[in-house]
């Protein structure tokens, strides 16, 4: 925790995501990801009734989001297709509740098993994974667009939900 934390501790809030949601998570989308999603394409996510997806905010009530997490469920495994904090609430542990939060409502719709990818490069998220109990169990070679054009190998995560 920073010294910022410890003059304003932050009250996370995480709820469910709505279709007038997703500007604001393509903002943040595009803020963390070489191609950012369009907000066409994150509409079409959160109309899509395999979609599990929740919205972090820093303050209970605040219009403002400030991260969002989104998987797909099919069968009994879901896959974590996006997830991010908005860049200026990075490093002031909100990514810790939204995954939490997420997962256990992932688990609820009837997933037994989390699996995602992430890029190798990524340290902050791969410490969120690992504290989360997720375990690599494959690779993707350039499988990521990075800003200066090169690509990034994925790692491939997964862990049980029960």
């Amino acid at each position: 925790m920073g010294l910022l934390d410890r003059l304003w501790p932050v009250e996370w809030r995480v709820d469910r995501a709505a279709p007038r949601h997703a500007g604001r998570i393509a903002d943040i989308h595009a803020e963390g990801f070489a191609r950012g999603w369009s907000e066409a394409e994150i509409e079409d996510l959160l109309g899509d009734g395999a979609v599990v997806a929740d919205i972090l905010r820093s303050e209970a009530g605040s219009p403002v989001l400030d991260g969002f997490a989104i998987s797909r469920i099919a069968g009994d495994e879901a896959e974590i297709l996006t997830i991010a904090v908005a860049a200026r609430q990075r490093g002031r542990g909100g990514s810790v509740p939204l995954l939490a939060r997420h997962l256990s409502r992932v688990g609820a719709a009837g997933a037994r098993r989390v699996v995602l990818e992430v890029d190798e490069g990524n340290a902050p998220a791969l410490r969120l994974y690992r504290r989360f109990g997720f375990e690599q169990v494959g690779t993707r070679k350039a499988y990521y667009e990075r800003r200066d054009g090169t690509r990034g190998t994925a790692l491939v995560l997964a862990r049980s939900l029960g």
